[in-house]
């Protein structure tokens, strides 16, 4: 398996820790990862994206040309990068942000979820990142629904001193239901 996966969106977003919490996913599996970040000097409210390359061999560039896997939370993340996803490719989108009347490529999966107000429903506006990691899991074959959510929990288990939080489990968990 190798897999190239771009996240992209605002900074503030949870563009960078998404990218990390699949990282560390693909290293729980002894798999070869790779992140590579890139962002504004503004961070929050600017621009976002980083490239993650998963895989069981060596990766040999950081560069991403062709994606697989395209998870976008806003508008400009589409616009900038929806022509350098593979055909057959995975295009996640942040519908809560992006217009409904948008077209897309016709040769690219578009799975459409409003992360946003899910997150907000949820009552955890900071966790629209994970509703689209949900509904990464449920669209692809990167991770499976389960693993993945048990790699979130373990992420943020670690990041913040063990402590549990069920409304990022509920944000991926309506993120694979996709409403």
């Amino acid at each position: 398996m190798a897999k190239e996966i771009i996240c992209a969106g605002f900074g503030g977003q949870g563009i960078l820790t998404t990218g990390m919490i699949l990282i560390s996913a693909g290293m729980e599996q002894d798999k070869n990862v790779l992140f590579y970040p890139s962002y504004g000097s503004e961070m929050r409210g600017g621009t976002a994206n980083c490239t993650v390359k998963i895989s069981d061999k060596l990766i040999a560039s950081p560069n991403s040309k062709h994606p697989d896997i395209l998870l976008t939370m806003n508008t400009p993340a589409i616009d900038k990068f929806e022509e350098r996803l593979k055909p057959g490719g995975l295009l996640l989108v942040n519908s809560s942000i992006a217009p409904d009347d948008r077209t897309y490529r016709d040769d690219i999966t578009v799975v459409k979820v409003p992360a946003t107000d899910i997150a907000a429903e949820v009552k955890n506006p900071k966790g629209a990142n994970l509703v689209m990691l949900g509904a990464l899991a449920a669209h692809s074959e990167l991770f499976s629904v389960e693993y993945m959510e048990e790699a979130i929990v373990s992420f943020f288990e670690k990041k913040g001193k063990g402590k549990f939080n069920e409304k990022n489990v509920a944000c991926y968990r309506r993120g694979v239901e996709g409403k």
